[in-house]
Order: structure tokens, then C-alpha cells, then sequence
């Protein structure tokens, strides 16, 4: 019995400490939008996304023509280890492709890179307005709604999101 009533008692402090807090929420992906700075990084990330696409695909097309020239016409006249030696070059070939592949789109890639260069810095000038704003109007929790969160309920008066893009343009 002494269990449950201490079971209670802390649910029933849970539940009071929560009350006690302030929350807001904030759409981050409106914050960002709403930064020229983050606007053109991402404009030129896309460019350059293109680019590396274009690159990327150029070498699949040359292991692709290997392969089909092999396959339509050179095989039959080849030797059996003359064959394997060319199956092995287009095999290679493929691999250089998903190597060069994952150095430009791979998680430590140069696009990768280039993005935590350019975008880094935005936003960490994005939660260090989030977080004066809640340390200058006592909010105890800032919930971001963008991107899919599980958020149930919120009332338009929780919505700080403007407040957060007029003190970047401070």
C-alpha cells in the first residue's frame, strides 16, 4: 500500500511540475525560410547537388556502354579468361562509380560537407535566437512543429515562430 501512495504521489508531482512549465512552439522550417542567408545556401547546395548528380550519372553511363558493348558484341569472340578479365574491369569500373558516388552524397561527402559549412552557422544563430527568446520571456520548453513531430494540440496563442524571425532581423 506504502508503494502505491508513493506511485501516486510522484505521477501527481510529475503532473504538477509539468503544469508549472511554460511551453511554445515554433515552426523552424518558416524560421529558416524567412533567412536570405539560408535561402541562397540552399539555392547554391541544390546547384551543386546537380552538378555532382551530372558527374555521378556520366560515369554510370560509361560502365553501362562497357557492359552492353561487352555483352552485345565482344563476349563471343573473346576467351574464356579474356571474358573474365573483362568482366572484372566493368565489375571495377562499377565499383570506382559507387565509390565516387558515396564520396559526393555519402554522410562525410562533399556535399555533406559543403552543406554543414553553409548551414551550420545559420542555424546555430537560429537556436541562439530560440533560446533568448525563451530565456528573456521565462519559457521553460520550446517545441518545434515543423518536419513531423507528434504534436496533439496546439493553440495558435503557443505559436512563437514570428517572434523568433523579428529578433533575427534585428
Amino acid at each position: 500500500m506504502k508503494r502505491f501512495i508513493l506511485s501516486v504521489a510522484a505521477v501527481l508531482m510529475g503532473v504538477w511540475s509539468l503544469s508549472a512549465q511554460t511551453a511554445v512552439t515554433v515552426d523552424s522550417e518558416k524560421i529558416f525560410k524567412s533567412i536570405d542567408s539560408y535561402n541562397s545556401a540552399m539555392k547554391t547546395l541544390d546547384e551543386l547537388g546537380e552538378q555532382y548528380q551530372t558527374q555521378v550519372d556520366a560515369k554510370f553511363k560509361e560502365v553501362e556502354t562497357l557492359y552492353n558493348n561487352y555483352m552485345n558484341s565482344q563476349r563471343q569472340y573473346l576467351s574464356e579468361s579474356a571474358r573474365t578479365a573483362r568482366e572484372n574491369d566493368i565489375l571495377a569500373k562499377e565499383e570506382e562509380a559507387v565509390q565516387f558516388q558515396e564520396s559526393i552524397f555519402g554522410q562525410n561527402g562533399t556535399l555533406m560537407k559543403k552543406r554543414v559549412e553553409m548551414i551550420q552557422p545559420i542555424q546555430e544563430r537560429v537556436f541562439a535566437a530560440i533560446k533568448a527568446y525563451a530565456e528573456a520571456n521565462g519559457i521553460d520548453l520550446v517545441i518545434d512543429k515543423a518536419a513531423n513531430p507528434t504534436l496533439l494540440y496546439e493553440s495558435a496563442a503557443a505559436d512563437r515562430t514570428q517572434a523568433v524571425i523579428d529578433i533575427l532581423k534585428k
